[in-house]
């Protein structure tokens, strides 16, 4: 079985720590504790937010790209977490393939009465760049955020826009590259 964080315990905090930080600064880049090992095709913040979040109470689905013996072993052994195959039945998603992703509703939006039982769909993108791309307003930033995901489909934000339509519901996405991190919580507007 592959290592998952050096320190299990600090690390998680520290991922969580960092996770907290980028869903309250939507647009921001923010660095990941990785794991000692990941199994492809997991990135490591992708991993590293897996293993932070993920336990025997939030059952997960995989892609079909990260749907891989070795990763649904690897999540199984460190986080404890059961594997399901049906997306709105997940409290996390992992997408390993975005241009392959299925839609955004295809995850527990939560309700009007608890639309903090919603999902949260982790994304891999091949990298990060501040300063352009699509504009970001809402809570957590001042003015705007301006962030470029490389790798998404464009029908992407189209999609969250679609999502923030849906506040107080709709799902949190966590963006995820080799070691960082963007959040684009619910609430997020994105414009560009």
């Amino acid at each position: 079985m592959m290592a998952g964080l050096a320190d299990p315990v600090l690390g998680s905090q520290r991922i969580f720590r960092a996770v907290l930080d980028a869903m309250s600064h939507p647009g921001r880049v923010v660095s990941v504790e990785p794991p000692s090992e990941t199994p492809e095709p997991l990135r490591r913040a992708t991993a590293s937010v897996c293993l932070a979040l993920a336990d025997v109470e939030t059952p997960l689905w995989l892609d079909a790209a990260a749907r891989h013996p070795a990763v649904i072993d690897y999540l199984r052994f460190h986080c404890g977490c059961p594997v399901t195959s049906e997306p709105r039945a997940a409290r996390f998603g992992v997408i390993a393939d975005p241009g392959r992703m299925p839609t955004l509703e295809a995850f527990d939006a939560g309700s009007d009465e608890y639309p903090d039982r919603s999902a949260t769909v982790i994304i891999q993108v091949e990298s990060f760049a501040e300063g352009s791309g699509r504009r970001l307003a809402g809570p957590g930033i001042a003015d705007e955020a301006l962030i470029e995901a490389r790798g998404l489909p464009d029908r992407f934000w189209e999609a969250v826009r679609a999502n923030r339509a849906l506040f107080p519901r709709g799902v949190d996405l966590i963006l995820a590259a080799q070691d960082a991190i963007v959040g684009l919580p619910r609430s997020t507007r994105v414009s560009g």
